[in-house]
């Protein structure tokens, strides 16, 4: 059955009207029907008027309600999923369950994955149930880890950042399911840590910390309840131009005429290079519109608020999934990586880059593979993004510092690492979207493997200064919790194949705060 038909049929009027397919019509439809719960919820089911076991049930029982509407019975899976792997947890133990949750949530997902590809709608672009099935596997494992370090392992052994995430009980089947089928979540996220989840539900108040601008002082104080309002509706606003754009440009550029025979045949280099840049520029605001949704829909609940700024404002970006203006403005892939979906990077790094003993960064890469899903394309990128990960910081830590002493000769790097960094992007991405291997290996060879090429070269050339800092200052900080470690996270971008820095500084001035730290 294909993907467009598994879900609610009630609005094909409406999917017929703005000629979109009826699942993508639901899939909005409900998001924006979820904000508008989001609203309610904080009203009328606050956690100052209300128990935490209703919140829990409430936020459940819309989530999978949610789930019927747009997959059918397709989202008995998300039950099926979360409840064997609670069943794992509670029959292996503390000490092997999060191994055995991991592989089965993971073998799972592709298992479903692969019969919704091979089986129903190949390169069906359409929403479809294994997507909200991702994100509940980053939690089952994230989840998985977080109990075992908390309930297992020694507290000296622990990072700083897995001794703020650990998780010293085991959970009831309904938070678990909360946590996992939450209305505000279910549908695209984003992932959450389970503490700053049930924070939000129980209504615990914390204390946050604020350093001083001489950084020598910190102030406590009590976090009072701001209103999310002004975010939502900044975020909104995003949502709304992020749709405009898709609906518009994006439709115009596709990315599949890149490898349009005439085109390839008549276009300069310099145009097909200008066109690869735009098309798949025009491609990342349908993923702005539905990660800033998410996010605006969680912040209307009152979740998402991770502390005040030096200035005293509020941040509602505890739990956001990218930065648009850093991502246009990337200077280095590693920092387009750092801002693009900050939460499954955050997820990659505590389940793999800091708990595998060798090549963390291909490791890495290779799960995120098999963690989106089966198509080849996926897999291409993936690789290739190994490749130029190890290039470009083979590049900065050889390069770089000699650029950054003069401003104006910064300024002409920036630019020139601007420009570099978009085209390794684009070219990176390609198959990404294609899906498949064969218009894939039509892309690169119509563009000679040049970014392959390169990259081995440079690899070839440049020694990999192989940096110890990341490992030694996470071990050598002092551990002193917060609501959510954001500073911890920078730690690791240093050595990584990166993404949590960003995300890290969202919570530098959260509770008890961390000495900064390169990944």
């Amino acid at each position: 059955m294909p993907a467009s038909t598994t879900g609610s049929t009630l609005l094909q009027p409406l999917s017929v009207a703005v000629r979109l397919p009826i699942d993508q019509v639901n899939f909005v439809v409900c998001q924006l029907f979820a904000l508008l719960a989001a609203i309610w919820f904080r009203t009328y089911l606050h956690s100052s008027k209300t128990s935490s076991f209703i919140r829990h049930v409430v936020v459940t029982l819309l989530g999978l309600y949610l789930a019927f509407f747009c997959f059918g019975w397709y989202a008995l899976h998300f039950v099926i999923q979360s409840g064997i792997s609670y069943f794992i947890m509670i029959i292996i133990g503390v000490e092997n369950m999060h191994k055995y949750c991991f592989v089965f949530a993971l073998g799972y997902l592709t298992v479903c994955q692969i019969t919704r590809v091979y089986i129903f709608d190949y390169g069906q672009y359409s929403a479809d149930f294994s997507g909200p099935m991702m994100i509940i596997t980053q939690k089952i494992t994230s989840l998985a880890f977080e109990i075992h370090d908390g309930m297992f392992r020694k507290e000296e052994e622990l990072t700083p950042s897995q001794r703020c995430l650990a998780v010293r009980r085991m959970p009831s089947l309904l938070e678990y399911l909360s946590y996992n089928c939450n209305f505000m979540g279910i549908l695209a996220g984003p992932l959450c840590s389970y503490k700053d989840y049930i924070t939000f539900i129980e209504g615990r108040s914390y204390q946050l910390q604020q350093s001083e601008a001489n950084g020598k002082e910190d102030i406590k104080y009590e976090q009072t309840d701001p209103s999310p309002n002004i975010a939502v509706i900044q975020k909104l606003f995003v949502c709304g131009l992020s749709l405009l754009i898709h609906l518009t440009v994006t439709k115009t550029l596709p990315v599949e005429y890149n490898i349009d025979d005439n085109f390839r045949a008549t276009a300069s280099w310099p145009i097909q290079i200008l066109y690869l840049y735009v098309s798949l520029m025009a491609a990342r605001p349908k993923y702005y519109f539905a990660w800033t949704l998410a996010d605006a829909i969680n912040n209307a609940a009152g979740f998402g608020f991770r502390g005040y700024d030096k200035n005293g404002a509020a941040c509602w970006d505890l739990i956001s999934n990218l930065r648009i203006q850093q991502i246009e403005f990337a200077t280095s892939f590693k920092m387009f990586l750092d801002n693009w979906n900050i939460q499954t990077a955050l997820w990659l790094k505590r389940v793999c880059y800091e708990r595998v003993t060798f090549s963390p960064t291909i490791q890495t890469f290779i799960l995120s593979a098999i963690w989106h899903g089966v198509y080849p394309g996926y897999y291409l990128s993936f690789l290739t993004g190994v490749l130029v990960t190890l290039a470009a910081r083979a590049v900065r830590n050889n390069i770089r510092h000699y650029f950054i002493d003069f401003s104006l000769v910064k300024l002409f790097y920036d630019i020139i690492t601007w420009m570099a960094t978009q085209l390794a992007i684009s070219y990176t991405v390609v198959p990404f979207v294609l899906l498949s291997v064969k218009p894939s290996f039509t892309f690169y060879s119509s563009w000679y493997f040049c970014l392959h090429v390169v990259c081995i070269l440079v690899l070839l050339l440049f020694p990999m200064k192989r940096t110890q800092k990341g490992r030694k200052e996470q071990e050598s900080v002092q551990p002193s919790c917060s609501k959510k470690l954001k500073q911890e996270e920078n730690a690791f971008q240093q050595n990584s194949y990166s993404t949590t820095t960003n995300s890290f500084n969202q919570k530098q001035e959260v509770t008890r705060r961390y000495p900064s730290q390169k990944q």
